[in-house]
């Protein structure tokens, strides 16, 4: 049977991973973006998931030395961003179909967040905080990039 701390650790340690994901993702559409609004936005929202990563990072058990490093992504994760760069070299509207599979990375994020969120009995109060947050900034992250995308 887990330990709470280690329930705790390994539902923190899925959105750091998640976090990992995202930054690469926004990295990877920063240099296929032809449009420098996007390629500034990509930035802020790639540094933004380190800073989520980071925050996460602070809330793990002590004890605990099963923090994944900056490098740790999901499998889903290197396929999405394959997939962007299939998507980008055959879609006509560069900007559009940059938007859409970031979209689409950012529903994955909050898919993860909200699973975590939907089984949080065991998980601190501070950690709670804090994914809760993240969440609302990653929902309004989402919106924005939908947003964008409707008008391209």
């Amino acid at each position: 049977m887990k330990t709470i701390d280690e329930k705790t650790t390994k539902a923190l340690r899925k959105l750091i991973i998640i976090n990992n994901d995202r930054y690469v993702g926004y990295q990877d559409a920063k240099k296929l973006a032809e449009d420098g609004d996007l390629k500034i936005l990509f930035e802020k929202y790639s540094l933004q998931s380190k800073k989520f990563g980071n925050e996460i990072e602070m809330v793990i058990p002590d004890f605990s030395d099963d923090v994944p490093d900056g490098d740790d992504t999901k499998a889903s994760g290197k396929l999405f961003r394959t997939w962007m760069e299939i998507k980008d070299n055959l879609a006509p509207n560069n900007r559009k179909a940059v938007l859409s599979s970031c979209e689409f990375g950012e529903d994955a994020a909050k898919r993860e967040y909200k699973s975590v969120l939907d089984d949080s009995e065991d998980i601190s109060t501070e950690a709670l905080e804090i994914i809760r947050r993240q969440y609302a900034e990653l929902q309004a992250a989402h919106d924005n990039i939908k947003s964008m995308r409707d008008s391209a």
